[in-house]
């Protein structure tokens, strides 16, 4: 219920102007509005709007006059508490902390003051009020340096201040807004505002105007850019002997760091992680501190700069800190939440640890991890460990497997090295990565970790030996790694009841089946043998890791199930242990054999659709390649078997349609490969598309590389600058440079291993520079370069040593300068000869496309003419249906056309010769004679008195000429001849 009364009042508005005041009086027409809310136990309270001005509270509690006026100040600073208790506006914020210094200061003399002190601080906790959205842009920088005199006030001795200053910050910082208070202030306006008369001269009266609270966003913003973290920080070295006050400066840090990196950067400025990080095991009744401390360093490292973290906790103390707190909650916590910040202080220390400047060595802690590493797989008499038991729960494998990830980070450095030679650490790794067999149905056997959880152990250490155990290659074969390796990959391809979950990171695409464990088995022998190491890889080979690679990879390709990124990932692991094991071995690329091949040709058959994929062929192609290389290059009885295959088409055809990054290794096998004399032939043999040869593939290559290289070339590809006839760009970008140490290889020399066209001049001097199939004169003129090759490399680094003298200032004798000079002259002088042979290839060619031109314009021509003849019969053949008369004209001719044509009468006194020769006979074939007989002797009387003439018929069948017998028809007329 609301109930208003009427009353007069007094009330006096002072202005200063210089040194005197004046007095107003106001009319006494505004009654006091009297606010009656309802508390908890329905009692009503007022509250009176009573103007204070707080100018005035300064000018009295600093002047010297009123200084022992203590109970008046108290009074005073009383009313403003009580007229200030909805919050504070923006625009009155610089006099409150004004005041708030100096209660602060007062205090230290008069304890006094000090209630009053945090009851001001307490109303800091509200939101700050604004009249006018303008006000939060106005008043942002007073806002700022008034938060950063609240992170001062921690200068104050009394526990009870620092207490508040820590609520109020948390308050300000919270999302949560104070309803009641804002809700207040609005009734209050709006009473206020009814009360108010209709005169204008009010209506925009101090107490009409409603008064809203700064958003969370505003405040958060500008308490970060006052610095009030960094202060925070700061003041912790007061707090030696206040750990209530400390616990609460830890919690306000934490909630200032948890989504705020310009907290958290301002807390690394002030050394914040050090400053933390020492005061963690100090006393702590609540059970709290290193709790929130090590919230902190979270927050610190995961929206700060990590370097800068873990570069502040790497120091002797605070590593002897974390150790402490660490064997602390290993050996005494039991509780779930001591687990859990057991593993976040492990979490920290692995991080730590990737420091190389860390003294996690020297502290001895590394140590002790060591050994918190190898248990329980390995017995110890450690007091550490004689009576620690884990109970494998989730946290217990949680910190398991933070203490092999620390083994990973710690191998960076070889001074731990010998840490994990004396804690037997490869020897642990080997024992978690057998399998473990399940007990008999009915039998419990001792406790252990879950299925699940030793399938992930087993994984992880797998992961861990492909670090580790290559640099510790002692230790791995003394604990007969291989062995234990190939009896899990044969374990991996056996059939049964197996059924993996692949729930974490490295069982990934392993579920239900052993292809995670196959995956990281095959990636750790791959590590092992690519070492070069000959005696892991003579023991792989005793152990006929050969033979079981061989059956697994197609025993892989022969499964109905689909390719995936683990599956091709597998394969190309293996061919790559295949290729270290048998190169430079010929008597173990002998026993690579044909099976070896047979999986080799295999993969090169595979479609080039499938490089770009995304799952990984484009690597496996590559391993494939390799291995011919290692394993099929060299054993002239293995590279039979790979000829019979058809492996250099393979090898062509992947050239020709292999990306540009491929080419190189795909190339440099078939050149080694050209020491086969039965090479040859299959090279040459063979065709791609559009019937394109060996050689004109070569050719192509070449040009694609010299454009990419940007060779100097012209519109045809001739040499455009004979000085510089095969250089690269940039080689052309060194010319200037200094001269290159001895050590170093120039750039010329550089260029021969790093492009293609060195293995294309080597396999064209195998092939030969003449006589080559299928080539356009565009690829002789690519040709001619390539055959000089050799020679302008020559001229390019007798260039380079020349430039180099130049550059060092030194002057070759005469004898020395003379040779250089003809060096370079010559190769200018093969350059232009070059040029000049390019240029009547062009010429010949034109003439060529003109010939053919001109034959092409006459055919064309003959066809045309063709048409007209046709189209002028047809016009013909038209007129003679339409026109009578000349139809009767084409008859007329026709008449007499067959009248001409008939044999005229003979005349009865003409004498008749016979045509017909007894004896001779003729045949026409083309328009040639083809024999001639003579007259037989018994009719001429001598064997040369007479001669007869014949004429045989030969016919064409097949592309050959064959003699007939003498042909029966009459010979008064030629035969005609038969082509089939």
């Amino acid at each position: 219920m609301i109930a208003s009364e009427a009353a007069m009042t007094k009330s006096y508005l002072t202005t200063s102007t210089g040194s005197k005041a004046k007095v107003h009086r106001r009319k006494p027409a505004i009654p006091v509005i009297k606010h009656i809310a309802k508390d908890n136990d329905q009692e009503k309270q007022q509250v009176l709007i009573k103007p204070i001005e707080l100018s005035r509270v300064i000018h009295f509690l600093e002047d010297p006059l009123a200084a022992t006026l203590k109970e008046r100040h108290i009074f005073a600073l009383k009313k403003v508490v009580k007229r200030c208790q909805k919050g504070f506006l923006l625009k009155e914020l610089a006099d409150v902390f004004k005041i708030l210094n100096i209660c602060a200061e007062k205090s230290r003399d008069h304890p006094e003051y000090t209630s009053v002190l945090c009851d001001l601080l307490k109303i800091c906790r509200l939101p700050f009020l604004k009249e006018k959205t303008s006000d939060e842009v106005t008043y942002a920088q007073t806002v700022k340096e008034s938060l950063s005199q609240m992170g001062f006030l921690m200068r104050v001795p009394n526990a009870e201040v620092r207490n508040q200053i820590c609520r109020s910050i948390v308050s300000l910082y919270s999302s949560v807004t104070s309803t009641h208070s804002v809700d207040g202030v609005d009734s209050l306006s709006k009473l206020a505002a009814a009360s108010k008369p209709a005169d204008p001269s009010h209506r925009f009266s101090k107490h009409s105007m409603r008064l809203h609270p700064t958003s969370l966003g505003y405040r958060v913003q500008l308490l970060e850019q006052s610095g009030l973290a960094e202060t925070l920080v700061l003041s912790m070295a007061l707090l030696e002997n206040q750990p209530a006050v400390k616990l609460q400066i830890l919690q306000t840090l934490q909630m200032l760091s948890s989504s705020s990196d310009v907290n958290c950067s301002l807390m690394l400025k002030a050394q914040g992680a050090q400053q933390i990080c020492f005061h963690m095991n100090e006393p702590d009744p609540s059970g709290q501190v290193l709790f929130r401390s090590s919230e902190i360093l979270w927050n610190l490292l995961e929206r700060g700069c990590k370097e800068e973290v873990t570069s502040q906790l790497s120091n002797m103390d605070c590593i002897m800190v974390l150790k402490e707190a660490f064997l602390h909650q290993l050996l005494n916590g039991f509780r779930h939440y001591d687990l859990q910040l057991r593993n976040d202080l492990l979490v920290i220390t692995t991080l730590i640890a990737e420091n190389p400047k860390s003294p996690l060595i020297e502290s001895l802690f590394a140590k002790q991890l060591i050994l918190f590493v190898t248990f329980p797989e390995l017995k110890s008499h450690n007091p550490l460990v004689r009576n620690l038991k884990l109970s494998y729960n989730n946290e217990d494998f949680e910190m398991k497997r933070l203490l092999l990830n620390l083994v990973v980070v710690m191998s960076k450095d070889l001074s731990a090295l010998q840490l994990f030679k004396e804690g037997h650490v490869v020897l642990a790794l080997l024992h978690l990565v057998k399998p473990t067999a399940a007990p008999p149905e009915g039998q419990s056997g001792p406790r252990n970790w879950t299925p699940v959880q030793q399938e992930e152990l087993q994984l992880q250490a797998l992961a861990t030996l492909a670090t580790v155990a290559p640099l510790m290659l002692d230790d791995y074969m003394t604990c007969q790694g291989n062995t234990c390796l190939l009896l899990l990959l044969e374990w991996c391809t056996e059939r049964d009841a197996y059924f993996g979950q692949g729930h974490s990171f490295h069982g990934t695409g392993g579920r239900g089946s052993k292809k995670a464990q196959m995956r990281y088995c095959v990636r750790l022998l791959r590590s092992m043998a690519s070492l070069g190491n000959e005696a892991i890889n003579q023991d792989l080979f005793d152990q006929g890791a050969i033979s079981q690679l061989l059956g697994i990879i197609m025993q892989m390709e022969g499964s109905p199930e689909e390719e995936d990124v683990i599956t091709l990932e597998i394969k190309a692991d293996i061919q790559l242990i295949l290729s270290a094991l048998c190169e430079n071995d010929p008597h173990r690329k002998e026993l690579f054999g044909s099976e070896g091949v047979e999986m080799t040709v295999h993969f090169l058959k595979m479609s080039t659709e499938k490089f770009y994929s995304g799952l990984g062929h484009n690597k496996l192609i590559l391993s494939t390649v390799d291995c011919v290389w290692s394993c099929i290059v060299g054993c002239y009885t293995t590279e039979d078997v790979f000829l019979e295959k058809e492996g250099i088409f393979l090898l062509l055809d992947l050239l020709h349609s292999s990306p540009r990054n491929m080419q190189n290794v795909v190339l440099g096998t078939l050149l080694e490969l050209c020491d086969n004399p039965k090479t040859m032939s299959h090279i040459l043999a063979w065709r791609g598309q559009k019937g394109l040869t060996t050689s004109g593939l070569l050719l192509q290559l070449w040009r694609q590389e010299e454009a990419e290289l940007g060779v100097s070339r012209d519109l045809y590809g001739r040499i455009s600058d004979p000085k510089k006839p095969i250089l690269c760009y940039y080689q052309e970008e060194e010319d200037a440079q200094v001269s290159l140490p001895a050590n170093r290889p120039s750039a010329a020399v550089m260029d021969v291993s790093e492009n293609l066209r060195s293995k294309i001049y080597s396999v064209f001097c195998k092939l030969g520079f003449e006589a080559l199939p299928g080539l356009s004169t565009e690829d002789y003129i690519t040709l001619s370069i390539v055959t000089r090759y050799l020679d302008f490399k020559v001229g390019e680094v007798w260039d380079e040593i020349s430039r180099e003298l130049s550059l060092e200032g030194v002057r070759p004798v005469t004898p020395d300068e003379e040779a250089l000079d003809t060096i370079a002259k010559m190769t200018e002088d093969t350059a232009r000869r070059v040029t000049t042979q390019q240029s009547s290839m062009l010429e010949q060619q034109d003439k060529v496309d003109v010939s053919e031109e001109k034959h092409m314009y006459t055919e064309i021509s003959s066809n045309w003419k063709q048409q007209e003849l046709t189209a002028q019969s047809w016009e013909h053949f038209v007129a003679k249906t339409s026109n009578y008369k000349i139809l009767k004209e084409t008859k007329e001719h026709q008449e007499i056309s067959i009248d001409s044509s008939r044999p005229k009468p003979k005349h009865k006194e003409a004498i008749f010769h016979p045509t017909h020769i007894p004896g001779l006979q003729i045949t026409k074939f083309c328009g040639r004679v083809m024999t001639v007989e003579s007259t037989p002797a018994h009719l001429t009387g001598g064997p040369l008195a007479n001669t007869e003439l014949a004429l045989e018929r030969v016919s064409i069948q097949g592309g050959a000429l064959r003699k007939l017998p003498p042909a029966t028809e009459d010979p008064e007329y030629f035969n005609t001849v038969s082509v089939k």
